[in-house]
């Protein structure tokens, strides 16, 4: 077993809850959140991330079968032009050291999101990476987690 960071540095677990309220507050649909969160923790193999966020993404309402073809959104035809540049944006900014973050893909974010919203999607997918890699890292427990959202 791992340390357990959020005891040995419980500021730095403090500041990640606290980025993670202002990704909480934003003014995005939180099942759009929720697939960007699924989508970056795929690519980071992220086990616990991904037990967490499937469920608060049933919670909140997304269906099963968007979620299982999430990883093939490019082929899939029931993710709307906003999710489609949210997904790919976040691709991107995960793995930004393959791509960088071409001017293609950000412009699509400028049409589709106000200014605010390309905030707070970007900072949503800079926390999710940022947990993904505390919690790979440190091999946080997969299977246990209970989504807090009342289902809708």
């Amino acid at each position: 077993m791992r340390l357990d960071w959020q005891k040995t540095l419980p500021a730095g677990y403090e500041a990640m809850l606290e980025l993670q309220k202002i990704v909480n507050n934003s003014s995005i649909d939180h099942k759009l959140l929720e697939l960007v969160k699924i989508r970056a923790s795929q690519i980071n193999g992220c086990a616990h991330c991904l037990d967490m966020h499937t469920k608060d993404a049933i919670a909140l309402g997304e269906t099963e079968q968007r979620i299982h073809v999430l990883s093939a959104w490019r082929e899939a035809p029931f993710y709307t032009p906003r999710e489609r540049a949210a997904l790919e944006w976040c691709e991107t900014l995960t793995q930004i050291s393959q791509s960088g973050a071409p001017d293609r893909v950000y412009f699509k974010i400028e049409s589709l999101f106000s200014s605010q919203e390309a905030v707070e999607l970007t900072l949503a997918i800079v926390t999710i990476n940022s947990w993904n890699r505390l919690a790979v890292g440190f091999s946080s427990p997969v299977g246990d987690y209970v989504s807090r959202i009342k289902k809708e």
